[in-house]
Protein backbone atom coordinates (compact mmCIF):
# COMPACT_ATOMS: atom_id res chain seq x y z
CA UNK A 1 0.00 0.00 0.00
CA UNK A 2 2.78 2.24 0.71
CA UNK A 3 4.25 2.53 -2.36
CA UNK A 4 0.88 2.62 -4.92
CA UNK A 5 -0.45 6.11 -5.50
CA UNK A 6 -4.22 7.41 -4.98
CA UNK A 7 -5.69 6.32 -7.60
CA UNK A 8 -4.24 2.78 -7.12
CA UNK A 9 -5.22 3.18 -3.84
CA UNK A 10 -8.80 3.63 -4.61
CA UNK A 11 -8.82 0.51 -6.94
CA UNK A 12 -7.47 -1.59 -4.36
CA UNK A 13 -9.74 -0.61 -1.37
CA UNK A 14 -12.49 -0.56 -4.31
CA UNK A 15 -11.28 -4.23 -5.04
CA UNK A 16 -11.22 -4.72 -1.38
CA UNK A 17 -14.74 -3.83 -1.08
CA UNK A 18 -16.45 -5.87 -3.61
CA UNK A 19 -14.57 -9.22 -2.31
CA UNK A 20 -16.44 -8.48 1.14
CA UNK A 21 -19.16 -8.17 -0.41
CA UNK A 22 -18.85 -11.95 -2.38
CA UNK A 23 -18.13 -12.85 0.93
CA UNK A 24 -20.82 -11.72 2.85
CA UNK A 25 -23.53 -13.06 0.49
CA UNK A 26 -21.54 -16.49 0.63
CA UNK A 27 -20.73 -16.54 4.72
CA UNK A 28 -23.27 -15.07 7.77
CA UNK A 29 -20.10 -14.21 9.53
CA UNK A 30 -18.74 -11.98 7.01
CA UNK A 31 -22.07 -10.83 6.19
CA UNK A 32 -22.14 -9.67 10.09
CA UNK A 33 -18.40 -8.41 9.74
CA UNK A 34 -19.62 -6.38 6.54
CA UNK A 35 -22.39 -4.72 8.20
CA UNK A 36 -21.61 -4.36 11.67
CA UNK A 37 -17.19 -4.34 11.82
CA UNK A 38 -17.40 -2.67 15.55
CA UNK A 39 -18.90 -5.47 17.16
CA UNK A 40 -17.76 -9.17 14.66
CA UNK A 41 -14.23 -8.66 15.58
CA UNK A 42 -11.98 -11.08 14.08
CA UNK A 43 -10.67 -12.44 18.07
CA UNK A 44 -14.54 -13.12 18.95
CA UNK A 45 -14.55 -16.56 18.25
CA UNK A 46 -17.87 -17.84 20.11
CA UNK A 47 -19.40 -15.14 17.64
CA UNK A 48 -18.12 -17.02 14.53
CA UNK A 49 -19.02 -20.14 16.35
CA UNK A 50 -22.35 -18.71 16.44
CA UNK A 51 -22.66 -17.48 13.05
CA UNK A 52 -21.49 -21.19 11.63
CA UNK A 53 -23.98 -23.09 13.26
CA UNK A 54 -26.79 -20.38 12.26
CA UNK A 55 -25.70 -20.76 8.73
CA UNK A 56 -25.32 -24.73 8.81
CA UNK A 57 -28.95 -24.76 10.00
CA UNK A 58 -29.94 -22.45 7.70
CA UNK A 59 -28.10 -24.39 4.55
CA UNK A 60 -29.45 -28.01 6.19
CA UNK A 61 -26.29 -28.70 6.95
CA UNK A 62 -26.08 -28.60 10.73
CA UNK A 63 -25.07 -32.10 11.92
CA UNK A 64 -23.54 -33.78 14.80
CA UNK A 65 -20.90 -35.36 12.69
CA UNK A 66 -22.73 -38.96 12.35
CA UNK A 67 -24.14 -38.01 9.73
CA UNK A 68 -27.54 -36.65 11.41
CA UNK A 69 -29.15 -33.47 9.58
CA UNK A 70 -30.56 -31.26 12.96
CA UNK A 71 -32.97 -28.51 11.91
CA UNK A 72 -33.69 -27.60 15.54
CA UNK A 73 -31.09 -24.92 17.36
CA UNK A 74 -31.00 -24.69 21.07
CA UNK A 75 -29.12 -20.95 21.22
CA UNK A 76 -27.39 -20.55 25.61
CA UNK A 77 -25.20 -18.01 26.14
CA UNK A 78 -24.53 -15.45 28.49
CA UNK A 79 -26.46 -11.74 28.18
CA UNK A 80 -25.21 -8.98 25.75
CA UNK A 81 -22.86 -11.63 23.93
CA UNK A 82 -24.43 -10.97 20.64
CA UNK A 83 -26.82 -13.96 20.50
CA UNK A 84 -30.19 -11.78 19.65
CA UNK A 85 -28.51 -9.52 17.91
CA UNK A 86 -26.68 -12.29 15.36
CA UNK A 87 -30.24 -14.28 15.04
CA UNK A 88 -31.55 -10.62 13.83
CA UNK A 89 -28.26 -10.86 11.27
CA UNK A 90 -29.45 -14.66 10.33
CA UNK A 91 -33.10 -13.25 9.24
CA UNK A 92 -31.75 -10.00 6.75
CA UNK A 93 -29.05 -12.57 5.30
CA UNK A 94 -31.69 -15.11 5.08
CA UNK A 95 -34.02 -12.61 3.48
CA UNK A 96 -31.28 -11.84 0.83
CA UNK A 97 -30.53 -15.31 -0.62
CA UNK A 98 -34.47 -16.13 -0.50
CA UNK A 99 -37.34 -13.45 -0.58
CA UNK A 100 -39.72 -16.64 0.18
CA UNK A 101 -38.64 -17.02 3.36
CA UNK A 102 -40.90 -16.76 6.07
CA UNK A 103 -40.13 -15.70 9.49
CA UNK A 104 -41.75 -15.98 12.76
CA UNK A 105 -40.19 -14.85 16.05
CA UNK A 106 -41.66 -15.53 19.45
CA UNK A 107 -40.90 -13.41 22.39
CA UNK A 108 -41.86 -12.53 26.21
CA UNK A 109 -44.30 -9.71 25.37
CA UNK A 110 -45.48 -7.99 21.19
CA UNK A 111 -43.37 -4.95 22.46
CA UNK A 112 -40.22 -7.45 22.44
CA UNK A 113 -41.17 -9.22 19.04
CA UNK A 114 -41.49 -6.18 17.40
CA UNK A 115 -38.60 -4.73 18.84
CA UNK A 116 -36.80 -7.65 16.85
CA UNK A 117 -39.47 -7.53 13.96
CA UNK A 118 -37.80 -3.90 13.41
CA UNK A 119 -34.39 -4.09 13.82
CA UNK A 120 -34.40 -6.84 11.05
CA UNK A 121 -36.14 -4.50 9.05
CA UNK A 122 -33.93 -2.01 9.85
CA UNK A 123 -30.77 -3.86 8.85
CA UNK A 124 -32.64 -4.30 5.17
CA UNK A 125 -33.26 -0.40 4.68
CA UNK A 126 -29.95 0.84 6.04
CA UNK A 127 -28.16 3.44 4.27
CA UNK A 128 -24.51 3.74 4.42
CA UNK A 129 -23.00 7.23 5.08
CA UNK A 130 -19.89 6.89 3.15
CA UNK A 131 -18.86 5.50 -0.27
CA UNK A 132 -16.79 3.32 1.13
CA UNK A 133 -18.87 1.41 3.70
CA UNK A 134 -20.98 -1.39 2.54
CA UNK A 135 -24.72 -1.61 3.04
CA UNK A 136 -27.41 -4.47 3.10
CA UNK A 137 -28.28 -3.12 -0.91
CA UNK A 138 -24.58 -3.52 -1.64
CA UNK A 139 -25.01 -7.34 -0.62
CA UNK A 140 -28.74 -8.01 -1.92
CA UNK A 141 -29.60 -5.29 -4.40
CA UNK A 142 -32.92 -6.78 -5.09
CA UNK A 143 -33.93 -7.54 -1.88
CA UNK A 144 -35.80 -4.42 -0.66
CA UNK A 145 -38.98 -3.32 1.74
CA UNK A 146 -42.45 -3.16 0.01
CA UNK A 147 -43.81 0.33 1.00
CA UNK A 148 -47.50 -0.80 1.89
CA UNK A 149 -46.44 -3.58 3.77
CA UNK A 150 -43.44 -2.51 6.63
CA UNK A 151 -44.86 -1.90 9.94
CA UNK A 152 -43.12 -2.63 13.12
CA UNK A 153 -44.64 -5.85 14.13
CA UNK A 154 -45.70 -7.41 10.11
CA UNK A 155 -44.10 -6.32 7.03
CA UNK A 156 -43.09 -7.73 3.57
CA UNK A 157 -40.61 -7.29 1.00
CA UNK A 158 -41.25 -5.80 -2.13
CA UNK A 159 -43.35 -8.32 -4.75
CA UNK A 160 -44.28 -10.86 -1.65
CA UNK A 161 -47.20 -10.79 0.07
CA UNK A 162 -45.41 -11.67 4.02
CA UNK A 163 -41.87 -12.37 5.23
CA UNK A 164 -41.73 -11.67 9.19
CA UNK A 165 -43.74 -11.28 11.79
CA UNK A 166 -43.13 -10.92 15.49
CA UNK A 167 -45.48 -11.79 18.31
CA UNK A 168 -45.29 -12.41 22.16
CA UNK A 169 -46.52 -14.96 24.04
CA UNK A 170 -50.08 -15.49 23.62
CA UNK A 171 -50.51 -13.30 20.78
CA UNK A 172 -52.44 -13.78 17.92
CA UNK A 173 -50.42 -15.75 14.27
CA UNK A 174 -53.65 -16.17 12.52
CA UNK A 175 -53.12 -17.35 9.02
CA UNK A 176 -49.57 -16.80 9.47
CA UNK A 177 -47.15 -20.09 7.86
CA UNK A 178 -43.28 -20.32 8.10
CA UNK A 179 -40.22 -21.75 7.54
CA UNK A 180 -37.87 -20.50 9.95
CA UNK A 181 -39.24 -20.30 13.48
CA UNK A 182 -37.91 -18.37 16.22
CA UNK A 183 -38.35 -17.58 19.81
CA UNK A 184 -35.80 -15.51 21.84
CA UNK A 185 -35.66 -14.51 25.07
CA UNK A 186 -39.47 -16.13 26.01
CA UNK A 187 -38.81 -16.22 29.61
CA UNK A 188 -38.98 -12.06 31.36
CA UNK A 189 -36.86 -12.65 34.42
CA UNK A 190 -36.71 -14.67 37.48
CA UNK A 191 -39.98 -14.08 38.83
CA UNK A 192 -41.53 -15.40 36.11
CA UNK A 193 -39.08 -18.43 35.55
CA UNK A 194 -39.71 -19.71 39.44
CA UNK A 195 -43.96 -19.48 38.39
CA UNK A 196 -45.09 -22.61 37.28
CA UNK A 197 -47.91 -21.16 36.41
CA UNK A 198 -46.10 -18.56 33.74
CA UNK A 199 -43.98 -21.11 32.53
CA UNK A 200 -47.10 -23.17 32.05
CA UNK A 201 -48.74 -20.33 30.02
CA UNK A 202 -45.21 -20.26 27.69
CA UNK A 203 -45.06 -23.90 27.09
CA UNK A 204 -48.37 -24.23 26.10
CA UNK A 205 -48.58 -21.09 23.68
CA UNK A 206 -45.02 -22.46 22.22
CA UNK A 207 -46.45 -26.19 21.74
CA UNK A 208 -49.87 -25.24 20.60
CA UNK A 209 -50.05 -21.89 18.67
CA UNK A 210 -46.28 -21.31 17.69
CA UNK A 211 -45.58 -24.62 16.68
CA UNK A 212 -48.69 -24.67 14.36
CA UNK A 213 -47.37 -22.47 12.05
CA UNK A 214 -44.42 -24.75 11.01
CA UNK A 215 -44.70 -25.55 7.45
CA UNK A 216 -42.89 -28.59 6.13
CA UNK A 217 -38.78 -28.48 6.38
CA UNK A 218 -38.96 -25.84 8.92
CA UNK A 219 -35.83 -24.81 10.44
CA UNK A 220 -36.27 -24.05 14.76
CA UNK A 221 -35.05 -21.66 16.97
CA UNK A 222 -35.05 -21.34 20.72
CA UNK A 223 -32.81 -18.19 21.57
CA UNK A 224 -32.21 -17.72 25.22
CA UNK A 225 -30.06 -17.96 28.77
CA UNK A 226 -31.66 -20.70 31.15
CA UNK A 227 -34.04 -20.68 33.62
CA UNK A 228 -35.55 -23.36 34.50
CA UNK A 229 -36.09 -27.35 33.75
CA UNK A 230 -39.26 -25.85 33.08
CA UNK A 231 -38.19 -23.09 30.58
CA UNK A 232 -38.91 -23.89 26.66
CA UNK A 233 -35.30 -25.19 26.47
CA UNK A 234 -35.83 -27.87 29.24
CA UNK A 235 -39.22 -29.13 28.55
CA UNK A 236 -38.62 -29.20 24.61
CA UNK A 237 -35.51 -31.66 25.43
CA UNK A 238 -37.78 -33.73 28.00
CA UNK A 239 -41.24 -33.74 25.89
CA UNK A 240 -40.51 -32.80 22.32
CA UNK A 241 -38.14 -34.90 20.69
CA UNK A 242 -35.69 -33.94 23.02
CA UNK A 243 -32.90 -36.19 20.55
CA UNK A 244 -33.84 -33.61 17.43
CA UNK A 245 -31.89 -30.60 18.86
CA UNK A 246 -28.52 -29.19 18.51
CA UNK A 247 -27.90 -27.41 21.41
CA UNK A 248 -25.24 -24.40 21.18
CA UNK A 249 -24.79 -23.52 24.80
CA UNK A 250 -21.30 -21.35 25.86
CA UNK A 251 -20.80 -20.16 29.57
CA UNK A 252 -19.37 -16.79 30.13
CA UNK A 253 -16.09 -18.57 32.13
CA UNK A 254 -14.88 -22.06 31.81
CA UNK A 255 -13.48 -22.66 34.98
CA UNK A 256 -10.89 -25.46 33.48
CA UNK A 257 -9.45 -23.31 31.23
CA UNK A 258 -9.72 -19.95 33.61
CA UNK A 259 -10.40 -18.13 30.43
CA UNK A 260 -13.83 -15.63 29.72
CA UNK A 261 -15.96 -16.58 26.61
CA UNK A 262 -15.38 -12.42 24.96
CA UNK A 263 -13.07 -10.37 27.19
CA UNK A 264 -14.01 -7.83 25.12
CA UNK A 265 -17.82 -8.02 26.13
CA UNK A 266 -17.01 -9.31 29.92
CA UNK A 267 -14.11 -9.48 31.67
CA UNK A 268 -13.42 -11.72 35.23
CA UNK A 269 -13.92 -8.51 36.78
CA UNK A 270 -16.62 -7.36 35.74
CA UNK A 271 -18.07 -11.15 35.91
CA UNK A 272 -17.77 -10.97 39.48
CA UNK A 273 -20.04 -7.84 39.92
CA UNK A 274 -22.94 -9.56 38.89
CA UNK A 275 -23.42 -12.34 41.81
CA UNK A 276 -25.61 -10.39 43.41
CA UNK A 277 -28.60 -13.27 43.26
CA UNK A 278 -26.71 -16.73 42.50
CA UNK A 279 -29.69 -18.19 40.66
CA UNK A 280 -29.79 -15.21 38.21
CA UNK A 281 -25.81 -15.00 38.42
CA UNK A 282 -25.75 -19.10 37.46
CA UNK A 283 -28.45 -18.89 35.16
CA UNK A 284 -27.93 -15.79 32.92
CA UNK A 285 -23.83 -16.70 32.80
CA UNK A 286 -23.58 -20.39 33.19
CA UNK A 287 -27.01 -21.75 31.59
CA UNK A 288 -27.40 -23.52 34.76
CA UNK A 289 -31.12 -23.80 35.69
CA UNK A 290 -32.22 -22.57 39.25
CA UNK A 291 -34.06 -25.56 40.34
CA UNK A 292 -30.68 -27.12 39.66
CA UNK A 293 -28.64 -25.56 41.70
CA UNK A 294 -29.55 -26.60 45.74
CA UNK A 295 -32.73 -24.82 47.04
CA UNK A 296 -33.58 -26.40 49.76
CA UNK A 297 -37.40 -27.17 49.07
CA UNK A 298 -37.09 -29.47 45.65
CA UNK A 299 -40.82 -29.22 45.31
CA UNK A 300 -43.77 -27.90 47.48
CA UNK A 301 -47.62 -29.24 47.15
CA UNK A 302 -50.53 -26.48 46.39
CA UNK A 303 -53.96 -26.66 47.03
CA UNK A 304 -57.05 -25.22 44.86
CA UNK A 305 -59.26 -25.77 47.92
CA UNK A 306 -59.28 -25.70 52.05
CA UNK A 307 -60.62 -29.52 52.79
CA UNK A 308 -64.21 -29.57 54.06
CA UNK A 309 -65.58 -32.84 55.65
CA UNK A 310 -68.38 -35.02 53.83
CA UNK A 311 -71.46 -32.63 54.60
CA UNK A 312 -69.38 -30.00 52.41
CA UNK A 313 -68.65 -28.11 55.27
CA UNK A 314 -64.51 -26.64 55.93
CA UNK A 315 -62.69 -29.39 57.98
CA UNK A 316 -59.83 -27.02 59.49
CA UNK A 317 -59.10 -28.19 62.97
CA UNK A 318 -57.87 -24.42 64.00
CA UNK A 319 -56.14 -21.42 62.69
CA UNK A 320 -52.49 -21.44 63.94
CA UNK A 321 -49.84 -18.65 63.42
CA UNK A 322 -45.94 -18.39 63.81
CA UNK A 323 -43.77 -14.59 63.99
CA UNK A 324 -40.47 -14.24 63.27
CA UNK A 325 -39.51 -10.88 64.90
CA UNK A 326 -36.50 -8.94 62.56
CA UNK A 327 -33.56 -10.56 64.26
CA UNK A 328 -31.64 -6.98 62.75
CA UNK A 329 -32.66 -4.07 60.83
CA UNK A 330 -32.17 -5.47 57.37
CA UNK A 331 -34.42 -8.30 58.22
CA UNK A 332 -38.01 -9.37 57.49
CA UNK A 333 -40.93 -9.34 59.91
CA UNK A 334 -42.27 -12.53 58.96
CA UNK A 335 -46.02 -14.08 60.22
CA UNK A 336 -47.23 -16.79 58.57
CA UNK A 337 -51.40 -18.34 58.91
CA UNK A 338 -52.55 -21.56 58.22
CA UNK A 339 -54.76 -23.89 58.50
CA UNK A 340 -54.39 -27.49 60.28
CA UNK A 341 -56.21 -30.71 59.18
CA UNK A 342 -54.73 -33.91 60.74
CA UNK A 343 -51.75 -32.84 61.13
CA UNK A 344 -51.83 -31.43 57.44
CA UNK A 345 -50.81 -27.13 57.15
CA UNK A 346 -52.46 -24.83 54.56
CA UNK A 347 -50.90 -21.63 54.16
CA UNK A 348 -53.61 -18.96 53.92
CA UNK A 349 -51.43 -15.90 55.04
CA UNK A 350 -48.35 -14.81 54.81
CA UNK A 351 -46.99 -11.28 56.61
CA UNK A 352 -44.00 -9.99 55.25
CA UNK A 353 -42.23 -6.96 55.71
CA UNK A 354 -39.43 -4.29 56.36
CA UNK A 355 -41.58 -2.11 58.08
CA UNK A 356 -40.41 -0.92 61.55
CA UNK A 357 -42.56 -2.37 64.52
CA UNK A 358 -44.73 1.10 64.38
CA UNK A 359 -46.20 -1.00 61.31
CA UNK A 360 -45.65 -4.38 61.95
CA UNK A 361 -47.47 -4.40 65.44
CA UNK A 362 -50.54 -3.20 64.30
CA UNK A 363 -50.15 -4.68 61.38
CA UNK A 364 -49.66 -7.71 62.75
CA UNK A 365 -53.17 -7.61 65.02
CA UNK A 366 -54.94 -6.78 61.87
CA UNK A 367 -53.52 -9.51 60.12
CA UNK A 368 -54.43 -12.30 63.03
CA UNK A 369 -57.91 -10.64 62.59
CA UNK A 370 -58.60 -11.12 59.29
CA UNK A 371 -57.19 -14.64 58.78
CA UNK A 372 -59.00 -15.98 61.93
CA UNK A 373 -56.04 -16.98 63.77
CA UNK A 374 -57.03 -19.33 67.02
CA UNK A 375 -53.40 -19.49 68.65
CA UNK A 376 -50.18 -18.02 67.92
CA UNK A 377 -46.65 -18.08 69.00
CA UNK A 378 -44.02 -15.36 68.71
CA UNK A 379 -40.26 -15.89 69.18
CA UNK A 380 -39.10 -13.83 72.28
CA UNK A 381 -35.55 -13.47 70.82
CA UNK A 382 -34.45 -10.03 69.84
CA UNK A 383 -37.53 -8.25 71.50
CA UNK A 384 -40.32 -10.47 70.32
CA UNK A 385 -41.54 -10.79 73.63
CA UNK A 386 -42.43 -7.06 73.93
CA UNK A 387 -43.82 -7.28 70.30
CA UNK A 388 -46.33 -10.00 71.67
CA UNK A 389 -47.22 -8.32 74.30
CA UNK A 390 -47.61 -5.01 72.26
CA UNK A 391 -49.82 -7.06 69.35
CA UNK A 392 -52.41 -8.53 72.24
CA UNK A 393 -52.82 -5.13 73.60
CA UNK A 394 -54.18 -3.96 70.42
CA UNK A 395 -56.02 -6.91 69.92
CA UNK A 396 -57.78 -6.14 72.56
CA UNK A 397 -58.19 -2.23 72.95
CA UNK A 398 -58.53 -1.56 68.80
CA UNK A 399 -59.94 -5.06 67.79
CA UNK A 400 -61.81 -5.92 71.06
CA UNK A 401 -60.94 -9.60 71.09
CA UNK A 402 -58.97 -11.85 73.22
CA UNK A 403 -58.57 -13.75 70.29
CA UNK A 404 -55.72 -15.41 69.54
CA UNK A 405 -54.23 -17.07 72.34
CA UNK A 406 -50.45 -15.68 72.30
CA UNK A 407 -47.40 -17.80 73.25
CA UNK A 408 -44.08 -15.94 73.07
CA UNK A 409 -40.79 -17.86 73.61
CA UNK A 410 -37.18 -18.16 73.21
CA UNK A 411 -35.71 -19.86 70.30
CA UNK A 412 -32.41 -21.38 71.45
CA UNK A 413 -31.89 -24.25 68.69
CA UNK A 414 -30.10 -23.63 65.62
CA UNK A 415 -32.12 -21.94 62.74
CA UNK A 416 -30.56 -23.55 60.13
CA UNK A 417 -30.35 -27.41 61.76
CA UNK A 418 -34.08 -26.52 62.38
CA UNK A 419 -34.93 -25.37 58.63
CA UNK A 420 -33.34 -28.17 57.06
CA UNK A 421 -34.36 -30.84 59.73
CA UNK A 422 -38.24 -29.71 58.90
CA UNK A 423 -38.13 -29.36 55.40
CA UNK A 424 -38.80 -32.76 54.33
CA UNK A 425 -42.08 -32.84 56.35
CA UNK A 426 -42.71 -29.15 54.36
CA UNK A 427 -42.42 -30.45 51.04
CA UNK A 428 -44.79 -33.37 52.45
CA UNK A 429 -47.32 -31.57 54.42
CA UNK A 430 -47.55 -28.05 53.87
CA UNK A 431 -49.66 -26.73 51.13
CA UNK A 432 -49.37 -23.11 49.61
CA UNK A 433 -52.40 -21.66 47.53
CA UNK A 434 -52.22 -22.71 43.60
CA UNK A 435 -51.11 -19.29 42.14
CA UNK A 436 -48.73 -17.78 45.97
CA UNK A 437 -46.10 -17.29 43.47
CA UNK A 438 -48.08 -14.17 42.24
CA UNK A 439 -50.19 -13.71 45.74
CA UNK A 440 -47.05 -13.58 47.55
CA UNK A 441 -44.03 -12.77 45.04
CA UNK A 442 -41.27 -11.80 47.72
CA UNK A 443 -42.14 -15.01 49.83
CA UNK A 444 -42.32 -17.12 46.83
CA UNK A 445 -39.08 -16.18 45.73
CA UNK A 446 -37.18 -16.13 49.12
CA UNK A 447 -38.68 -20.02 50.07
CA UNK A 448 -38.09 -21.31 46.47
CA UNK A 449 -34.51 -20.31 46.44
CA UNK A 450 -33.46 -20.92 49.73
CA UNK A 451 -29.98 -22.87 49.45
CA UNK A 452 -29.24 -25.40 52.53
CA UNK A 453 -25.19 -25.44 50.74
CA UNK A 454 -25.09 -21.78 50.20
CA UNK A 455 -25.22 -17.84 51.63
CA UNK A 456 -28.93 -16.98 51.95
CA UNK A 457 -29.46 -13.27 52.52
CA UNK A 458 -32.77 -13.43 54.13
CA UNK A 459 -33.97 -16.54 56.09
CA UNK A 460 -36.78 -15.24 57.75
CA UNK A 461 -40.05 -16.82 55.93
CA UNK A 462 -38.18 -20.49 56.05
CA UNK A 463 -37.33 -20.15 59.96
CA UNK A 464 -41.59 -19.09 60.27
CA UNK A 465 -42.70 -21.78 57.97
CA UNK A 466 -40.30 -24.20 60.12
CA UNK A 467 -42.08 -23.04 63.03
CA UNK A 468 -45.34 -23.37 62.27
CA UNK A 469 -44.38 -27.25 61.41
CA UNK A 470 -42.41 -27.33 64.83
CA UNK A 471 -46.64 -25.70 66.37
CA UNK A 472 -47.96 -28.82 64.95
CA UNK A 473 -44.82 -31.21 67.03
CA UNK A 474 -43.28 -32.13 63.87
CA UNK A 475 -39.35 -31.42 62.88
CA UNK A 476 -37.34 -30.05 66.27
CA UNK A 477 -40.08 -28.86 68.86
CA UNK A 478 -40.48 -25.22 69.73
CA UNK A 479 -39.31 -24.65 73.38
CA UNK A 480 -42.69 -24.51 75.33
CA UNK A 481 -46.17 -26.07 73.91
CA UNK A 482 -49.33 -24.88 73.08
CA UNK A 483 -52.74 -25.75 74.48
CA UNK A 484 -53.64 -27.50 71.36
CA UNK A 485 -50.97 -29.95 71.54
Amino acid sequence: MANLNRQQKIEYMMLLRQKKIRLARQSLWHFCQALHPEFYLDDRDHLKILCQVLQDLYERKLTDGTGKIFLKLMINLPPRHGKSFTVVQLCDWALGKSKKNRILLGSYNDDTASTFSRYTRDGIEFKKTFPYEIDYSDIFPETFMSKDNASYGEWALAGEYFNYKGAGINGTLTSKGCNMLIINDPVKDFRTAINDHAMDIIYDWYTGTFLSRKEEGCIEIIDMSRWSKKDPCGRARDEYNGGDWYVLSMPAYDKETDKMLCPSILSKESLKEKQINKFTYRANYFQEPIDLMGSLYKGLKTYDNLPVDDKGNLAIERIIFYGDTADQGSDYLCGIAAGEYKKELFIIGVYLTLEGMEITEPGTAKFMVDNKVDYAEIESNSGGRGFARAVQRILLNTHKTRKPIIKWFHQSKNKKSRIIGSSNYVMEHVYFPKHWATKWPTFFELITTYSKDGKNKYDDPEDTLTGLVEMIGKGHVSAGSSPYR
